[in-house]
């Protein structure tokens, strides 16, 4: 199994199974995530299955949240990009049930994060500081400083927030954990 099967297992989707679908799961490797461009689906966890017969695929989108304003887009990319790789006709389907955790973030999409200027998210999402809205150390994704301050609870996106570093002066963006 390649790289990205790997992906699927450290998000815990269902990994590829065939020559097919390891195949798709590449075409997904490519689609980044229009909000946040430094990452792609897959490194975002929101592929949670694809399933292919004969050419027909079928793909599970898991949101980041459920009013997520990018998650048709993101469905019609997809659909797109595995239409481009030569499969058809393609379903995708959107799955609610288990909802979407930053958990779901492979180590490498977090470092795709903190590489583009936005600090990954801290903890886990079952962690006190997810839950009860606690203290976070967020670290500075262009120094490396922990001398961070809060400046707004949302971003750009509502699963961002805004952040500024004391030490070299810049803001960020932080992905929240949820």
């Amino acid at each position: 199994m390649s790289a990205v099967a790997d992906l699927a297992r450290e998000v815990q989707a269902t990994p590829p199974e065939t020559a097919a679908e390891e195949n798709v799961w590449e075409i997904l490797d490519d689609v980044l995530d229009p909000e946040v461009p430094a990452v792609s689906v897959v490194d975002l966890g929101v592929v949670r299955a694809v399933r292919v017969e004969g050419k027909a695929v079928t793909i599970d989108l898991t949101p980041t949240y459920t009013g997520c304003p990018a998650t048709i887009l993101i469905g019609e990319l997809v659909k797109a990009a595995v239409e481009s790789g030569g499969y058809g006709p393609v379903t995708v389907n959107t799955v609610l049930s288990p909802a979407w955790t930053t958990d779901w973030i492979t180590a490498r999409g977090r470092q795709r994060l903190k590489d583009y200027g936005i600090a990954p998210p801290v903890g886990q999402s079952g962690g006190r500081a997810a839950l009860f809205g606690g203290d976070v150390h967020v670290t500075c994704p262009h120094c490396g400083s922990q001398a961070t301050e809060r400046v707004s609870e949302f971003g750009s996106t509502a699963c961002k927030a805004m952040y500024r570093c004391t030490d070299c002066r810049e803001p960020f963006e932080y992905f929240k954990c949820i």
